[in-house]
């Protein structure tokens, strides 16, 4: 019986790591709609989250499912709560995604992001990607520096959010009211994506060591 429990246990780590592979993939695809007014991609993207909110609800399914049969404690209840709130964060990564997605709908036949701002919101999405990847290697290994390592990379998303509405500000823009919104939705999507992904490496840490990264980074100094 037990053997089963601890399989049950793993097996929500597996489908964790498999919400970072289709959360990464939608994000690569929603940046891609997004640069190139790929509807298609778009479309894929906001077609495919049911795929992602499916697996938050078995997550939670099973958590739920434990607790009730199993009344765990220690370790074992820690690793269902940080389970279940990982999950969230990745299910509304991936709503963020299908946001990014709409915005290129939305805009299409026209690329949403004018060539000034291609490059710093390609830089985005590839941080986006980045910080997933490192989030799904962190759940798997549970490796506690490199978790800690996404606030780096969340800094590096926020210098750019601000870059980009600097120069949404900026007495040079020409390109209208509408653009700006959208644009400014889009970099937003992106920066709170980053934010969950820390999120999720956070929980990571808590689960190994009991303690949240702040309160690891006070012994440290």
């Amino acid at each position: 019986m037990r053997d089963a429990y601890h399989e049950e246990l793993d097996g929500l780590s597996d489908k964790l790591v498999e919400m970072t592979r289709l959360v990464r993939s939608a994000m690569a695809r929603s940046s891609t709609a997004l640069l190139d007014a790929d509807l298609r991609l778009a479309e894929e993207v906001i077609s495919a989250d049911k795929h992602v909110n499916k697996l938050e609800a078995e997550i939670e399914a099973t958590v739920f499912d434990l607790m009730a049969r199993q009344q765990p404690v220690a370790s074992d209840l820690r690793t269902l709560i940080t389970a279940l709130r990982m999950s969230g964060d990745l299910e509304r990564m991936g709503d963020l995604a299908v946001h990014i997605a709409k915005t290129a709908r939305r805009r299409h036949p026209e690329s949403a992001i004018p060539p000034e701002l291609q490059a710093t919101v390609l830089e985005m999405g590839q941080i986006a990607e980045r910080m997933i990847a490192k989030a799904g290697s962190v759940i798997a290994s549970q490796d506690v520096a490199m978790g800690l390592e996404l606030d780096t990379d969340d800094d590096q998303m926020d210098r750019l959010h601000r870059k980009l509405f600097d120069s949404l500000l900026s007495p040079r823009w020409t390109h209208g009211v509408e653009p700006a919104v959208d644009i400014s939705l889009a970099g937003r999507y992106f920066e709170r994506f980053a934010d969950h992904a820390v999120h999720v490496a956070e929980d990571v840490v808590y689960l190994v060591t009991g303690q949240r990264p702040e309160e690891i980074a006070d012994l440290v100094n």
